[in-house]
């Protein structure tokens, strides 16, 4: 099912999106969301009796992280590959881990603020993985035991203080640098994403990035193996799984849009800090 954050201008609500996607990953016209008593995550399942009109609602960040974000670098072959010259090194040995904060953390249609520190924000689309439960210690064959859905995820970073400060927490924890959305798919499974779903980046219409998550060096299960052995994941914790190559800069004014015609369309507009 796809399960919405959403907000018809009072507090945030959740809901289930009924029928299927068109090819380009949208909800149908007419489709309609039946409302949840509750997050999900914390309450579960529990449908209440009101539905509305899907195009009636704005929707939110998915989720917003109890605790973290934990993001993997150089994940696709073909991005280690464009970005040697830049950051430099290899492809890793293992999952390479870094923390976004959970304040960095959007929903669809909000601003990707383009901050006065920097003078290069790229964009990198990304598959994202929503925790379902406490987990510790999750040996490769349970990951999915641990995974409440996925979504889609823009890994905004601003290049030049990448580059500049030798490691990456400042130029990708800036606020509004972590989109998430448009909602969580708790149908797809481990085994579809190493088969390979669709995964592309649009600037002002443009495709940019056009991968698929066949092409993961690290699979899900592997990378939810290695973070669990670092650290403890709480429900709503987020999973960013790496992006693939054709990443790039955008500009206040612009549009990107990250798609999946199994996961939707994420798409924030970039302005200038006021």
């Amino acid at each position: 099912m796809r399960i919405a954050r959403f907000t018809t201008g009072g507090d945030p609500q959740y809901g289930v999106i009924a029928g299927e996607l068109d090819q380009f990953g949208q909800p149908a016209e007419d489709a309609q969301l039946l409302v949840l008593a509750g997050d999900p995550l914390y309450v579960g399942l529990k449908p209440t009796e009101q539905t509305l009109r899907f195009a009636d609602v704005k929707l939110l960040a998915p989720v917003i992280p109890r605790s973290k974000v934990v993001a993997i670098g150089k994940n696709y072959a073909d991005h280690v590959a464009e970005m040697k010259g830049v950051t430099g090194g290899d492809a890793p040995e293992e999952p390479l881990l870094f923390l976004k904060p959970n304040t960095s953390v959007i929903g669809p249609g909000d601003s990707i603020v383009y901050p006065p520190q920097t003078e290069n924000v790229h964009f990198e689309g990304e598959l994202a993985v929503v925790i379902g439960r406490i987990c510790k210690d999750v040996p490769a064959a349970k990951a999915a035991d641990v995974i409440f859905g996925f979504t889609l995820a823009n890994d905004v970073s601003a290049r030049d203080l990448q580059v500049k400060d030798q490691q990456w927490s400042r130029a990708k924890g800036f606020d509004t640098f972590c989109p998430l959305g448009p909602w969580i798919d708790t149908d797809l499974t481990l085994a579809e994403i190493e088969a390979g779903i669709d995964l592309k980046t649009y600037l002002e219409g443009d495709l940019k990035q056009d991968g698929t998550t066949a092409d993961l060096i690290f699979d899900v299960a592997r990378i939810i193996e290695h973070v669990t052995a670092a650290m403890t994941l709480l429900p709503g914790d987020v999973i960013l799984t790496g992006t693939p190559a054709g990443v790039g800069p955008m500009q206040p004014g612009d549009e990107v849009e990250v798609t999946s015609s199994r996961l939707g369309a994420l798409t924030n507009p970039v302005i200038k800090k006021p």
